[in-house]
């Protein structure tokens, strides 16, 4: 499967992967098959683009949590920020819970590496990023050698560290052009109004208020609200702002399309060091896939295959099936070749979304 974006799907394309909404409510089944209507729909809720199935299917995708836990984690992402606004209060227990789970899944397979980029709807980013930057952050934490009590407390921060945008006008974050330098400091306060509200919860450590008071701070003391640099900041605000920043290039926006992976990456490793710690970006980077499952990439050798697994010691050296000789031929025979174990075997490059296409028809 690949992900493609709305304005370049068609009719008789296949759904790849279930899309739904923060509620978790199906919106589209895996495995319908695309009509004008349906697109019309899609590009109506604000989706930038989806997984469609293609001529290389066959390739399984896992997610490092389950897609239960993942809908779940959503969900109780946006039930907290209703009951903020609606309420005033947040169900802490319950964002804890989340986070166990999260964690415990995590545990489970420490070989697994983020393959999927998570699609969400418009209105939804919020809710999504920081299910997200929660996942993410813990990862990291996990990979830097946190303890589990390290790993809750940074769990709950990272799912919270937005919570301050509920006292902000949904007029300013939500507005799809440039905002005024009034508006802009207006939602640089997200930082002080979510400290505010989690440090009057006893069940929420004071660690874990100050991600949501320090996750735009930056290395180089240019971050806000207080101007922290280097260890002022605290080790779970600096994963955070790194996972922070990660996620939000992998997002679809009114304003721009998705960074790919491999764009993120390069992005993520000119910051380190300036604006993010070093050790955290290298420590997200290690449990990411720089070459994705279900990748068409061309190797040094000419030859074309597609990425169907990875390997966590040595991410830029997937296992790769062979579909094209070095002339571009479609291979009658194919094998799989692990880049671990060949090191004059490279990747050369990730091929192009049209060039994939043109691929997929010689194949169809």
């Amino acid at each position: 499967m690949r992900r493609i974006r709305i304005s370049e799907l068609n009719s008789g394309m296949i759904v790849a992967r279930t899309i739904t909404d923060s509620e978790g409510r199906i919106l589209l089944r895996s495995g319908v098959q695309l009509n004008e209507h349906y697109i019309d729909k899609l590009s109506a809720l604000g989706l930038q683009s989806i997984y469609i199935r293609d001529a290389f299917d066959g390739v399984e995708v896992r997610d490092v949590i389950s897609e239960e836990t993942r809908q779940e984690t959503i969900k109780v992402v946006k039930d907290n920020f209703r009951r903020l606004e609606n309420q005033h209060k947040l169900n802490i227990r319950l964002v804890q819970t989340m986070v166990d789970q999260i964690i415990d899944e995590l545990l489970s397979d420490l070989n697994v590496l983020v393959n999927l980029i998570d699609i969400r709807t418009f209105d939804d980013y919020t809710f999504a990023h920081s299910a997200n930057v929660a996942v993410l952050s813990i990862m990291t934490g996990i990979t830097l050698g946190y303890n589990d009590l390290q790993l809750k407390e940074l769990g709950v921060g990272a799912i919270l560290h937005d919570i301050g945008k509920t006292r902000i006008d949904k007029n300013i974050l939500h507005k799809p052009n440039d905002l005024t330098k009034e508006e802009f400091n207006e939602v640089k306060r997200h930082t002080n109004y979510g400290f505010e509200i989690l440090r009057q919860y006893p069940d929420v450590s004071l660690l874990s208020a100050h991600i949501a008071f320090q996750h735009h701070e930056r290395w180089d003391g240019n971050g806000y609200p207080r101007g922290l640099a280097h260890h002022d900041i605290i080790p779970y605000a600096r994963i955070v702002a790194v996972c922070d920043v990660y996620d939000a290039l992998l997002a679809d926006r009114p304003y721009r399309i998705a960074y790919t992976v491999n764009q993120a990456l390069m992005i993520l490793k000119r910051m380190g060091g300036i604006y993010l710690d070093s050790q955290c970006v290298d420590a997200l980077i290690s449990n990411i896939a720089v070459y994705p499952i279900g990748a068409v990439v061309q190797l040094n050798t000419g030859e074309i295959g597609i990425v169907v697994d990875v390997n966590k010691e040595a991410p830029t050296r997937p296992i790769i099936k062979l579909i094209c000789d070095c002339y571009g031929g479609k291979l009658q025979r194919t094998g799989e070749v692990d880049l671990s174990k060949y090191t004059t075997i490279t990747i050369a490059k990730s091929l192009s979304e049209e060039a994939t296409q043109r691929l997929e028809q010689q194949f169809n």
